[in-house]
């Protein structure tokens, strides 16, 4: 029995760690998608036409009339559902394995269901996405739906992964840069969300200026109407010049307050063992997708780099949980020379 469950514990670790590559994977499609302006590219959901593949352009004409068949657009938006699908399976595949290990102590089985639940909800995004012709709104919550995704398969991955080992829990000290940090992460984001479903990304030109101004024309009340009108197409964007000009820079403060705080926090951390290497490459990884975003601006931005922008943006996300959870149970067991080991061991099993 014992060797049943540590087998069927090796294949949730590795189906959790599919799962966090493979969320990586459908959050890349979709940003693809949506560069490549297909993300109206099957006018109806979730079929393609009213079909599992695309069809011909004669079925096409006949069913949407109002909507011609662009066949690459239309494969590129099916593969991104087609990936998405095969997410969802990865997550019943979770539940399937972790179903009889349910009451054992310790087990994130509440996660797992979570998990779950978020990933319906993410269907329904982008169902809506569709259906409401790439709302801003709907599409900046789609990509924050995609990053819950990501870091609930990374967490269970490495709870699961020390599984039967006794991990010190640290009382959490200080836990306030963390929670600083999280949060402008997170509202960096959604900025970034708001900039690409508001096609914001080239709105200033230049940088450190933007447009050749310190202080460029903004519409702030515009570029942050969060209420706005639910029915027209939204490829492309319906904003202002000022507006889309407003939501680019305060992207650009928002990434210049979230290095501050990282910064901020690694100094907190820098001589604890075991989180000062995973806060340094946090570090590493904001410089480099500070550098990417500068080029995208400069590059008038290229499809490739706006991609890793992208990239950098889940790179980013999952380090920052990768040193939380080194602080949070690891932390403990080596801390600094003035400091004494805290006390407590929880067993995860």
């Amino acid at each position: 029995m014992q060797i049943l469950s540590e087998r069927r514990l090796r294949w949730l670790v590795r189906l959790t760690l599919l799962g966090t590559v493979l969320t990586a994977v459908v959050m890349l499609a979709g940003a693809w998608t949506r560069l490549v302006d297909a993300g109206l590219g099957c006018p109806d959901w979730p079929g393609c036409y009213g079909k599992l593949i695309v069809p011909d352009s004669t079925h096409a004409a006949l069913r949407h009339p109002d909507a011609p068949l662009e066949p690459f657009k239309a494969w590129m938006e099916m593969i991104h559902r087609y990936i998405a699908s095969l997410l969802g399976i990865v997550v019943l595949g979770v539940l399937a394995l972790g179903w009889p290990l349910r009451h054992v102590q310790d087990y994130p089985w509440r996660l797992s269901v979570a998990l779950l639940a978020v990933i319906a909800l993410q269907g329904a995004f982008g169902a809506f996405t569709v259906t409401l012709q790439l709302w801003p709104q709907v599409v900046t919550l789609h990509l924050l739906g995609g990053m819950v995704v990501l870091l609930l398969f990374l967490w269970l991955h490495l709870h699961l992964r020390h599984a039967g080992i006794n991990l010190v829990s640290s009382p959490r000290p200080s836990t306030g840069w963390w929670g600083v940090v999280a949060f402008l992460l997170v509202m960096q984001i959604a900025l970034g969300g708001w900039v690409s479903s508001n096609y914001a990304g080239i709105a200033c030109q230049g940088f450190p200026s933007c447009n050749g101004q310190w202080l460029p024309d903004m519409d702030l009340s515009e570029g942050f109407h969060l209420s706005q009108t639910v029915g027209p197409n939204y490829l492309h964007g319906q904003l202002h010049a000022a507006a889309r000009t407003a939501i680019h820079v305060a992207h650009r403060l928002g990434a210049l307050l979230l290095g501050a705080a990282i910064i901020a926090l690694w100094w907190r951390y820098r001589r604890w063992q075991n989180v000062a290497t995973p806060l340094a490459i946090v570090v590493g990884l904001y410089g480099l997708q500070a550098i990417i975003g500068i080029a995208n601006v400069i590059l008038w931005l290229p499809l490739w780099l706006a991609l890793l922008h992208t990239a950098g943006a889940i790179a980013l996300a999952a380090a920052l949980m990768w040193a939380w959870w080194h602080w949070r149970y690891q932390l403990a067991m080596a801390p600094p020379p003035s400091q004494h080991a805290f006390p407590g061991h929880v067993a995860i099993h």
